[in-house]
C-alpha cells in the first residue's frame, strides 16, 4: 500500500541546484534511510515531504486520511507549558482518555466522573497505551513531567519531540538524524523498538550500525541522481561497489573507499543472542583482539606529526562535582604512546567535562593532570569555531595552518585536506556562511587537523556528518599515528576507530575497558547474563537438582540446525567468493545480491536457535 509518493521534484536556492526530478514512493512498512553528502539537500527533501516547504517544481501526493509526523533537528514548542502538558496537547483521543482517568483518580468522591473514566480506558483498550507511554519517556529519561519545556536543554527537547511521535504512532514517522543526542543505551532502545515494530520510516541518519539494523531500504541522492538498494547497510555497500564497478567513470577513490567499508563490515561478528553472548572471551583476550585489529590496519597517509616525548598525559586522583553530582572522584590514568580510547556513558555523567579537565578548560576539585612537555592538542568540540564575516572556505583553514607534513618530506596542503573532506576547489571558495549545518563540521574537523596535534581529542565528531564524510574521516583516523581520545554515541564508529573505553558509570565512577564498544557490549552482557544464571541456579539447587534437557523434538532439530547452518555457511562463502572474483555478470548481480542477503538471515535465524537450545542443554 503506498503511503506517499514524490514525483519530479527539485530545489534550488539562488544559483545552488539542490537536486532536480528526483521521484520515488513509501509504500507501508518500509523503513527506509536516505543517503546523501552533506549540502545535498537531505533536511530539505524531510522538509517538503512533512509540508513545511515547497519544492520548485514536482508535486508530493499522500494518501488520503495518512497521519504523518516529522522530528525535525530542532522542533519548536511553548516554552511555558510542562513535559506533560506538552505531550497532552497533541491530537491524541486516547492521551486524552487518560487524562481523564488520571484526573478522576484524583477525585475519588466524584464516583460518576471516575465511572465514565473508568468505561473510556476499557473502551478503547487505553491501560496498554498508558504502560506503553510511561515505559517510553522512562527509556528517554524524561521522567519529571512538571518541567517546563523552557527549562530543557536541547537534547531534552529532541527527545520530547521523538517520544511524542512514537506515542502517538502516525502511519508514516518521518526523522532527521533520530539518535543525535541520546546516550547509548537510549540509541540501542530505540534501534530495537524500530526493529521489532510495525511501523513506516523514513529517515536521515549517520548511525550505520541503525542502517544495518533496522532499514529494509536505502535512498542514496548521489550527483544528483537517485539510486535505490532495498536492503540494509551491508547490502547498499556491495550493490555501491558493484555500480561503481560498472561506470566507467573516474571515481576509483571512492570505489575503494566503499570496498575498505565492505571489507571491514564483512570481518565484523554478527550479532548474537545475550546467551550467546555468555560465551565471550575473558578480558585479557579482548585486549589482544583489540591490538590485533590495530596491526591488520594499512597505513595510507603517512602523517609526520610532531614528536612524543616518553611522558604524555598523567591523571592522579581526580575530584570533580557539580554541586551535588559527582564526576570523578580518585579517578587515575597514565596514557601511553598511541593510545586510541573511546569514552561512553549515559548522558549527563560528565564525559564531555572530562575532557574539559584534560585540556585544562575547567578546574578541578582535587588532584591533578600533568600533560607532557612535546603534547600538543587538537580539540574539536561541540560548540564549533567562531567565523569571521564574509570569510571563505580555504580562508578558515590558512588561519589554522598551510600544510600537514608527511614523512619523506612530502605534505598535504590546505587545499588537499579539504578535497579530501569533499570541499571540491570551487566549494573551496565558497563563503562559510553558504554552507549546510554538516558541511561547516566538516570544515571545523579539517581546521582542527590541520594543526597537526599529536594528541586529539574529538567531542561527538560524527553528529551531522554524511556517511561518506564519516569513511573520510574514520580512514583518516585509522592513519593518524598520534594519542586520539573520542567521545562518541556512534558505535559503528567507535568500533572502527578506538582499541579501549573509559566508561563513564555515573556517580564519579570510570572504568578502563580494553576493547571497542562491541567487545564492551558482549562483555558486559556477558557479565551481567552469569550473574542472573548463578541466582538462578541457587533456586533451582533448592527446588530440583536435575539439569535442563531437550524434549525429542528439540534434540531432533538440534542435530538437523548443525547441518543447515555448515551448508549454508559454505553457499554464502561461495556467493561472496563470486563477488570478489568479479565471477557474476552485471545482469545477475541484483539477483545474486538478494540471494546472498537472504542467505546471511537464515544464517543467522539458525545460529541463534542453535545457541538458544545449546544453552538449554547447559542449564
Amino acid at each position: 500500500m503506498n503511503y506517499l509518493s514524490v514525483e519530479n521534484i527539485s530545489k534550488s536556492y539562488g544559483e545552488k541546484v539542490l537536486f532536480q526530478d528526483i521521484s520515488f514512493g513509501i509504500n507501508k512498512d518500509q523503513k527506509i534511510a536516505f543517503v546523501a553528502k552533506n549540502g545535498s539537500g537531505k533536511t530539505s527533501i524531510l522538509n517538503i515531504i512533512a509540508g513545511f516547504d515547497t519544492p520548485d517544481t514536482g508535486q508530493i501526493i499522500s494518501r488520503k486520511g495518512i497521519n504523518i509526523a516529522y522530528l525535525a533537528q530542532n522542533a519548536k514548542y511553548n516554552d511555558e507549558l510542562t513535559i506533560e502538558e506538552t505531550i497532552f496537547s497533541t491530537e491524541n483521543k486516547i492521551l486524552t482518555i487518560i487524562k481523564n482517568y488520571e484526573k478522576a483518580l484524583e477525585n475519588p468522591d466524584d464516583q460518576e466522573a471516575y465511572q465514565e473514566a473508568f468505561e473510556q480506558m476499557e473502551q478503547h483498550n487505553a491501560w496498554d497505551f498508558e504502560t506503553q507511554y510511561k515505559q517510553i519517556l522512562s527509556k528517554l529519561k524524561l521522567s519529571n513531567l512538571q518541567q517546563k519545556v523552557g527549562k530543557l536543554s536541547g537534547g531534552q527537547k529532541k527527545r520530547l519531540g521523538l517520544a511524542i511521535i512514537l506515542i502517538n504512532k502516525p502511519d508514516l514517522l518521518i526523522l532527521d538524524e533520530p539518535t543525535n543526542h541520546l546516550d547509548l543505551e537510549m540509541i540501542e532502545w530505540l534501534e530495537a523498538f524500530f526493529a521489532k515494530e510495525k511501523i513506516t520510516l523514513f529517515m536521515v541518519t549517520h548511525d550505520r550500525y541503525f542502517l544495518e539494523r533496522v532499514c529494509n531500504e536505502i535512498l542514496e541522492l548521489d550527483n544528483g541522481r537517485l539510486y535505490k538498494y532495498k536492503g540494509n547497510y551491508s547490502y547498499y555497500l556491495q550493490n555501491k561497489e558493484e555500480r561503481l564497478a560498472l561506470e566507467a567513470t573516474n571515481l576509483s577513490k571512492a570505489k575503494s573507499l566503499f570496498k575498505k567499508e565492505l571489507d571491514w563490515m564483512r570481518r565484523q561478528p554478527k550479532a548474537r543472542t545475550t546467551k550467546s553472548k555468555s560465551r565471550i572471551d575473558d578480558f585479557f583476550q579482548i585486549k589482544e583482539k583489540a591490538h590485533k585489529r590495530r596491526q591488520e590496519h594499512e597505513v595510507q597517509l603517512e602523517i609526520n606529526m610532531e614528536r612524543l616525548g616518553s611522558k604524555i598525559v598523567e591523571l592522579h586522583k581526580l575530584k570533580k562535582s557539580f554541586d551535588d553530582k559527582v564526576i570523578l572522584d580518585g579517578f587515575e590514568y597514565v596514557f601511553k604512546k598511541g593510545e586510541r580510547i573511546g569514552i561512553i556513558g549515559k548522558n549527563g555523567t560528565g564525559k564531555s567535562s572530562f575532557l574539559n579537565i584534560l585540556t585544562e578548560k575547567i578546574s578541578l576539585d582535587g588532584g591533578k593532570v600533568v600533560v607532557g612537555e612535546t603534547v600538543k592538542f587538537g580539540y574539536y568540540t561541540q560548540k564549533g569555531i567562531h567565523v569571521k564575516e564574509d570569510q571563505k572556505v580555504i580562508e578558515v583553514i590558512k588561519e589554522f595552518g598551510e600544510y600537514i607534513p608527511l614523512t619523506k618530506g612530502r605534505k598535504i596542503s590546505a587545499s588537499q585536506l579539504l578535497e579530501r573532506f569533499l570541499f571540491d576547489r570551487k566549494k573551496q571558495y565558497d563563503f562559510v556562511e553558504k554552507l549546510s549545518g554538516g558541511e561547516q563540521k566538516r570544515l571545523y574537523l579539517c581546521a582542527v587537523l590541520i594543526q597537526n596535534p599529536n594528541f586529539l581529542i574529538l567531542d561527538e565528531p560524527t553528529n551531522d556528518l554524511d556517511v561518506v564524510t564519516l569513511n573520510v574521516l574514520e580512514n583518516f583516523l585509522l592513519d593518524y599515528p598520534g594519542n586520539l581520545m573520542v567521545v562518541s554515541h556512534d558505535r559503528y564508529f567507535m568500533d572502527k576507530i578506538v582499541d579501549s573505553l573509559f566508561v563513564f558509570r555515573g556517580e564519579g565512577v570510570v572504568e578502563n575497558f580494553p576493547g571497542n564498544y562491541s567487545d564492551f557490549r558482549a562483555y558486559d552482557s556477558s557479565k551481567s547474563n552469569e550473574s542472573k544464571e548463578e541466582k538462578k541456579v541457587v533456586v533451582k539447587q533448592e527446588k530440583t537438582p536435575q539439569k535442563g534437557k531437550l524434549d525429542y523434538k528439540e534434540n531432533r532439530e538440534y542435530g538437523l540446525l548443525e547441518g543447515d547452518i555448515e551448508k549454508l555457511q559454505k553457499k554464502k562463502n561461495s556467493i561472496e567468493a563470486q563477488f570478489a572474483n568479479n565471477e557474476i555478470s552485471a545482469d545477475a548481480i541484483n539477483e545474486k545480491s538478494l540471494e546472498l542477503q537472504q542467505i546471511i538471515k537464515s544464517l543467522e535465524e539458525k545460529e541463534e536457535r542453535w545457541f538458544e537450545l545449546s544453552m538449554k542443554l547447559e542449564e
